[in-house]
Parts: C-alpha cells; structure tokens; sequence
C-alpha cells in the first residue's frame, strides 16, 4: 500500500513537471517558408512586404490601426488567433536588436496595442506575444500576437 501510494505520489510529480515545462518551454512552430522567407529579407531602407501593406498596396486584414501602429491578421496563421503588430515609420527599427533610446515609445506603444488587440479578439484568458528578431527569429515583424 506504502509503495503503491509512492508510485502514484511520483506519477503526479511527473505530470505537474510536464505541465510546468510546457509552460516553459514552448516552441512556435515555423514553416519552412517562413525560414526561407526571412532568410531573404535582409532589413535595410528599401520597402518591404510591412512598407506595402501599411500603404495599402498589399491587401491585409487590418484589425487595429492609428497614426503609429497597424495591427493585422498573419495570412500563413500559426495559431488560432495570430495577428503581426508593426510600426507604420521604421525609423531604423527593423528588428529589436536595432532598438536605440528614441524607440522606446514605439516599442511601449506595441506592446499596449497587442493588449487592446487581445481584449478586442476576446482573449480575456490569456495570450501570447513573440518578438521575433533577425533572420534566425524566423520573421521581421516585431510583435506577433498568439493564442
């Protein structure tokens, strides 16, 4: 009965610790193109895919958009709800490794966006934000919105 109940005691250990790194260690799945995408999008002044959507040559489904940020939905989803924040002036931000002092109210700006996104998608229960950074990060839009 001792026994038994040190089998059961440990069965519950493993599966909390399984639960407790999953919340830890989670991976966003990336597709291929995704990698060769990014791989070919070397930042630098010349427009990008974000330059021609913020312009409206490129059709998105914008979801939030004010004078400072666009906020739209991914067209390759990920996840249920994976929407791409982005600045709408680059001002030399092209990733976050790039951040200099005079972003940090763009970059504050982002990631309140993300917050009202969430609350307007419904994600009252939670939500996840990726920033993903250089050519490894797999994409260049700075704030991806989960859930």
């Amino acid at each position: 009965m001792e026994k038994e109940e040190k089998i059961r005691g440990s069965d519950v250990i493993s599966s909390r610790l399984g639960v407790i790194s999953s919340h830890l260690i989670t991976q966003v799945p990336v597709t291929m193109a995704e990698k060769e995408a990014a791989l070919a999008a070397v930042p630098s002044d010349s427009a990008t895919i974000f330059d021609k959507i913020i312009n409206k040559e490129i059709p998105a489904t914008v979801v939030f958009e004010d004078d400072k940020v666009l906020a739209f939905r991914d067209i390759s989803p990920q996840a249920p709800t994976h929407i791409l924040i982005i600045p709408k002036v680059r001002d030399g931000l092209t990733g976050l490794s790039k951040a200099e002092e005079r972003h940090c109210e763009i970059l504050g700006q982002l990631l309140y966006t993300a917050k009202l996104v969430a609350k307007q998608e419904g994600l009252e229960d939670g939500f996840r934000i990726v920033i993903n950074d250089g050519p490894k990060g797999c994409v260049y839009s700075l704030i991806t919105l989960f859930f």
